[in-house]
């Protein structure tokens, strides 16, 4: 089970972390339970969908400097674990900018071995690997081409504090996806949402 940290300033995002159980043989860590959610189902304010449930595990391994992100989705709520190494999370709430109610709210929080993060359909996220990392996420949908958008994860309007210079490289500049190269703005998005 998860053992609580801070909370978040985004609604439906949780923090924890993972009870690691140790001994001279290794570790073990229980990544998800399902009585720990309700038995319907997760709440449709979360996932966008209601008696939604994981559905999809991944493992994503990244070096140090690479970043992946901003990745929003409308319909899929996701749990990630850091399973080694840190990670500079970075999590977006674009709910008031799609609904025309309000602006993005940016939210960082770097992640060790054992954290995790569970983050609401609507709020995009993006994450900086500061040294090797494995990243599990469980999902609660299947991949769906039509709810894999992005935006730029240096868009100057959102305006991420992501480091100057990001280690690993040498240059400093983060490894980046043609996909996550090419994000068009927020603003951009949201107008191809509207159209």
């Amino acid at each position: 089970m998860d053992v609580d940290r801070p909370a978040s300033t985004l609604s439906g995002v949780r923090y924890g972390a993972l009870v690691r159980h140790s001994d001279a043989r290794g570790s073990f860590r229980e990544l998800w339970r399902a009585s720990a959610y309700p038995p319907d189902g997760l709440p449709a304010d979360l996932t966008g969908l209601p008696g939604a449930r994981f559905v999809q595990a991944n493992l994503s391994t990244s070096a140090p400097g690479v970043l992946r992100g901003l990745h929003y989705h409308r319909r899929q709520l996701d749990r990630w674990i850091v399973a080694s190494g840190r990670a500079l999370v970075a999590l977006v709430d674009v709910r008031p900018v799609v609904a025309g109610t309000g602006a993005a709210v940016v939210e960082t929080r770097e992640l060790r071995a054992d954290d995790t993060v569970e983050i609401p359909a609507g709020v995009a996220h993006g994450f900086l690997a500061l040294e090797a990392l494995e990243l599990i996420y469980l999902v609660t949908g299947e991949f769906d081409a039509s709810d894999e958008l992005g935006f730029a994860w240096d868009d100057p309007a959102v305006g991420v504090p992501w480091p100057t210079l990001v280690p690993g490289p040498s240059d400093g500049r983060p490894i980046l996806s043609d996909r996550d190269r090419s994000n068009p703005s927020l603003a951009e998005l949201v107008a191809s949402l509207r159209g």
